[in-house]
């Protein structure tokens, strides 16, 4: 148990190490952390570590996922829906079937589902070392978003593929049988993730506990991902949903200590997660060598199928890649004649005046159902014309597309799912080393030159002065309703009275003269002057709030805009508890 502790200690310390050391190095520590790995698992006497893939792709990807997810804007999920889909169902696809026909061709006796397996598993890049790359070079927006969508995905195709072609193995599907439980696991697992990210978010918006709320969501990515196992469906999918969900719910249902709590534990468990993975990864590299010399094609053999295999997932990745640009052009240039016909239509909607109601509740209750419904028509329009923004100032580009092409590295999931390969299929030893090839391989060699590929295209993210202009202008709204809730003639603190005149015009004259740009000071005088300073404050916060979710519902705003503003009332609400008091 003592060697244990200290192997997990000692690890946690190089995970910290090569976290503060890769950025100053320019290079992702996902792949310090691989080699270093690789260089333990060399050292004499090195105890031999043995971890059973189960608990990879149980225990330790379900959280991964989850912390991935909750921090993807739904709406730009949404948005690039097509190439997220593209890329991880069906690029994943084909990648699996073209490794599967190469193995079954060069390893007679391979069977060709077997072939196909192995090909699920070496299918799914791993898009941590490409987001931290871009990250930090400042990759646009979009393209970021497309490679953790694609990540976050790509995945659930390639484990139900592979429970798929093992099931082949034995006789006992047929290629509609394939189709059939894809789209059953698809199915099931978003239902499951809806009403797990549904109901958690309801149940930790009851909850005035940081530390309670908090620890409900440790819990979330494991209540995703059981139910949906046990259903025969994609658990994986299931956590992903279930994140997208609540990452969408937080900013309406949460505070915003919860919020700030919650955002601070999972940046922990993220960074501790997914570099503990590579380091885990590449300290396996003496064990699979070991396996792979008892078996009569050797280490040799794999290491040349596993290069030969890493040269035809870059080919075909690049070949589907070329028409998935292609096609999002054309759908960039299509959103740009629709702008105009948006904007006319918008106009005619405010223009448009319904009749009177008449005294009777009937024609009452008909004039609001014709209001809400030309409401919901004009929240629909407000969201297309966002939509038709995005495309247009945030296409993909060649250049873009390049750096897709190139961004294929594999992870340790590849790893983790090649370790469950029945034992009685052949090679199978060689099989995984085969798949650790290509993980390290597409890890050190494409990751290792995607900085250069960046440098080298002059690829560059958002513009900096655009986005401080938009969040100005986003923040100067959201000052507009927060003012416009002191002109409520119905305003009264928590026991019924009325504010004080002078607070009310002190709080306007404030926002006024700051906005949202810097926090108001705190209040001075006597106590109840205070209190309802507070308490004012806070009406005013959540008329800003509520300002906030309608922008990010109507797409009016780009989600990094968004983010910055929710963050900024994030950072003055978490100064007021919900009994007027600060915190």
């Amino acid at each position: 148990m003592t060697e244990v502790v200290v192997f997990a200690v000692a690890a946690l310390m190089i995970i910290v190490a090569v976290s503060w050391v890769a950025p100053k190095l320019g290079v992702a520590a996902p792949i310090i952390l691989v080699l270093v790995g690789v260089g333990c698992s060399f050292i004499p006497g090195a105890p031999e570590l043995e971890v059973e893939p189960e608990l990879i792709l149980t225990i330790v990807l379900p959280p991964i996922l989850y912390s991935a997810a909750v921090n993807v804007p739904i709406a730009d999920f949404r948005r690039n829906v097509k190439a997220i889909t593209g890329l991880s169902v069906g690029l994943v696809v084909v990648s699996a079937g073209v490794i599967g026909l190469l193995l079954w061709w060069l390893l007679p006796d391979l069977s060709l589902p077997a072939a196909i397996a192995l090909g699920a598993v070496v299918s799914p890049p791993d898009a941590v070392a490409a987001t931290s790359i871009g990250k930090r070079l400042g990759l646009p927006p979009r393209l970021v978003t497309v490679l953790e969508g694609e990540g976050l995905v790509n995945d659930a195709t390639a484990l139900v593929l592979l429970r798929s072609a093992i099931a082949a193995t034995a006789g006992a599907v047929s290629f509609w049988g394939v189709i059939g439980d894809f789209g059953y696991a698809v199915l099931v697992a978003i239902a499951v993730g809806v009403l797990v990210g549904a109901a958690t978010v309801w149940i930790r918006s009851k909850l005035d506990d940081p530390v309670l709320t908090t620890a409900i969501s440790f819990g979330v990515p494991f209540l995703a991902f059981l139910p949906a196992e046990e259903l025969n469906a994609s658990g994986v999918l299931s956590v992903v949903v279930a994140g997208l969900i609540t990452g969408h719910q937080s900013a309406k249902y949460f505070s915003p200590q919860d919020r700030i709590a919650e955002r601070t534990n999972w940046r922990t468990i993220q960074l501790v997660l997914e570099n503990g993975v590579f380091l885990l990864m590449g300290y396996e590299l003496h064990a699979l060598i070991t396996d792979a010399e008892a078996e009569h094609q050797g280490v040799l053999h794999a290491v040349v199928l596993g290069l030969l295999a890493v040269l035809v997932l870059a080919v075909v990745r690049v070949a589907f890649v070329i028409p998935l640009i292609a096609s999002l052009r054309r759908d960039q240039r299509r959103a740009g004649s629709m702008g105009e016909w948006l904007d006319d239509a918008m106009e005619r909607i405010s223009q448009f005046e319904l009749p009177e109601a008449g005294d009777s509740p009937r024609e009452q209750r008909a004039l609001a159902k014709r209001s809400g419904r030309l409401r919901q028509v004009e929240r629909r329009l407000r969201r297309k014309r966002g939509d038709v923004d995005f495309y247009v100032k945030e296409g993909l580009g060649w250049r873009g597309g390049a750096v897709l092409a190139w961004s294929g590295m594999r992870g340790v999931v590849t790893l983790a799912a090649a370790q469950t390969l029945p034992a009685d299929i052949p090679y199978r030893s060689t099989l995984i080393l085969l798949a650790f090839t290509v993980a390290l391989v597409t890890l050190v060699v494409q990751g290792g030159t995607l900085p250069l590929l960046i440098t080298k295209l002059g690829i560059t993210g958002s513009d900096e002065d655009a986005d401080r202009l938009e969040l100005i202008e986003l923040m100067t709204d959201l000052n507009r309703e927060g003012m416009a809730a002191l002109d409520n003639p119905n305003l009264r603190q928590h026991n019924g009275e009325p504010f004080s005149a002078e607070i009310v015009e002190r709080l306007r004259r404030e926002a006024e003269r700051r906005g949202q740009s810097k926090r108001l000071l705190e209040g001075e005088g006597v106590s109840s002057t205070r209190s309802q300073y507070r308490e004012l404050r806070v009406l005013m916060l959540q008329a800003e709030r509520a300002a906030l979710l309608d922008a990010r519902s109507s797409g009016s705003h780009s989600s990094r805009v968004l983010g910055r503003a929710a963050a900024a009332l994030d950072d003055e609400e978490s100064r007021y508890d919900q009994g007027g008091g600060e915190r």
